[in-house]
């Protein structure tokens, strides 16, 4: 019998109109009647969703200070050579003699990150941060298993961490312990010690920290830990503040993860796509997923022969497109991707002299690429944190991170980026200020804002309350 592919092609002569679709399925399972789709030209099909693309924000229509997600611009030509036939039409299992070009990308890229962060060996099969934490904490348990240590059930996270550290330990099976910070906004080294015990596995750290501090008793804390037995864990959510300046395994850190998606300039908006590269010293090199891309000499290939793997955390090799402009960023930049780190420092520290006294400062040091203020005193003056945000969006703003990290009550977090320049800064420097006046004079205004986005101000009550997740309302 000739399959419905062979007959809806028009063999022995029976069209697609003609094909008895009954004859392959269910007939209860047929279409009655018209799909009612909108008789609609291409012409109108576009104009359509360009202008829902116009009603989005983005990092091409204004300046994006979201703290702790480096969002900073991605070349246009990284997404040139993403798209090559090459790359972009090249099968995961295809074969290494076929895959010679993008295994070589991967290996290239691999040794380069090794380089970047002082490690010794690399993954790049995670999918995005979180990803890696996860990954991360993966090995940190089969390290301990290996070793016959099964009492290490505890990890050590700082209040001011992101959330996804003490999430990724848990998914692992840790006991979460909270370490407190000081009062210079850094790990407290009295503390840490006083929850060290035989049980600890490993401590969790963003160097620099969530309130854009650099720890600077990050060697004592990793004394601390070693001679505890215990592991470290890098973030790298923030290594866009120290790249070429220093590195984690300078710090003594054992494992860390690099967001590509935000350090290497490839984006990440709206969830995705994103990817996380797990690097490690040489004693948990043999515990990373497989495969690993290694050069034998002569051609590149996928090593699978790793002992004491974790096993595969993704489908395949890596979110590849991300791999591509990343390491087109990191050729295109070379050497100045110290800059980059130095110019995101200095971006930051401006913004922050120049709004402080205006907004508190609950940690008053110098900053790395981000720093947090509090709108505890707009607060009282009658609008939250919630609402300056909003009024930024009037600006041509996208908002800042807002209530994190939780340790400052009314935060606002701030991370300029490298890529802004001086009078970006400067324009956005004068709209919070701006705010700040408009909160002293007439609060009732400012809470009148988002007012030219093409959603206005929401009921966030009535939203929280009664929800409507469908498309459309009963």
């Amino acid at each position: 019998m000739k399959t419905i592919f062979e007959k809806s092609n028009g063999v022995d002569g029976v069209s697609i109109g003609e094909c008895e679709l009954g004859q392959f399925f269910p007939r209860e399972l047929l279409r009655k009647d018209s799909i009612g789709l909108p008789q609609l030209s291409e012409l109108e099909v576009m104009r359509h969703y360009k202008e829902l693309s116009d009603r989005n924000f983005c990092i091409e229509k204004g300046f994006y200070p979201l703290g702790s997600c480096t969002m900073k611009y991605n070349p246009k030509v990284n997404e040139f050579l993403a798209s090559l036939e090459g790359f972009c039409n090249l099968h995961p299992l295809q074969s290494d003699e076929d895959s010679q070009g993008a295994l070589e990308l991967m290996y290239k890229l691999q040794e380069t990150l090794k380089q970047l962060t002082g490690m010794d060996a690399v993954t790049l099969q995670p999918a995005a941060g979180a990803h890696g934490e996860l990954t991360g904490m993966m090995i940190v348990k089969k390290y301990f298993e290996t070793k016959g240590e099964t009492n290490r059930k505890k990890v050590i996270v700082p209040d001011s961490a992101h959330g996804t550290n003490p999430a990724s330990a848990k998914m692992c099976g840790f006991e979460i312990i909270e370490v407190k910070s000081n009062e210079k906004g850094q790990v407290d080294t009295e503390a840490l010690k006083s929850l060290l015990d035989k049980d600890v596995a490993a401590i969790m750290m963003t160097n620099p920290n969530t309130l854009g501090i650099f720890e600077e008793k990050v060697l004592e804390i990793s004394k601390l830990m070693h001679d505890n037995g215990s592991l470290l864990y890098y973030d790298g959510a923030n290594f866009n503040a120290i790249m070429g300046w220093t590195n984690p395994k300078l710090m003594g850190f054992d494992v860390v993860h690099l967001n590509l998606h935000k350090t290497f300039s490839t984006p990440h908006g709206g969830g995705g796509p994103g990817a996380g590269p797990v690097c490690v010293t040489e004693k948990l090199k043999d515990l990373l997923p497989s495969p690993i891309v290694e050069f034998d000499g002569n051609k590149y290939i996928r090593q699978y022969n790793i002992p004491q793997s974790i096993g595969k955390v993704r489908g395949f090799y890596g979110n590849f497109g991300v791999l591509v402009r990343a390491y087109a960023y990191i050729l295109m930049m070379g050497k100045n991707l110290k800059l980059a780190s130095a110019d995101a420092v200095l971006n930051a520290n401006y913004i922050k002299e120049k709004l402080k006294g205006t907004y508190d400062l609950p940690y008053d040091e110098p900053c790395m690429h981000e720093f947090v203020l509090s709108g505890e005193k707009q607060h009282h003056q009658g609008v939250s944190t919630l609402g300056i945000a909003k009024r930024l969006m009037d600006s041509n703003c996208h908002p800042p991170t807002v209530y994190f990290p939780l340790i400052v009550h009314e935060a606002i977090m701030i991370e300029p980026t490298e890529s802004e320049s001086k009078e970006v800064l400067d324009g956005f420097i004068d709209t919070m200020l701006k705010i700040a006046h408009e909160i002293e004079e007439n609060p009732e205004e400012v809470l009148k804002s988002p007012q030219t986005t093409p959603i206005k101000r929401v009921d966030e009550t009535l939203a929280a309350r009664q929800p409507n997740l469908t498309y459309k309302g009963n």
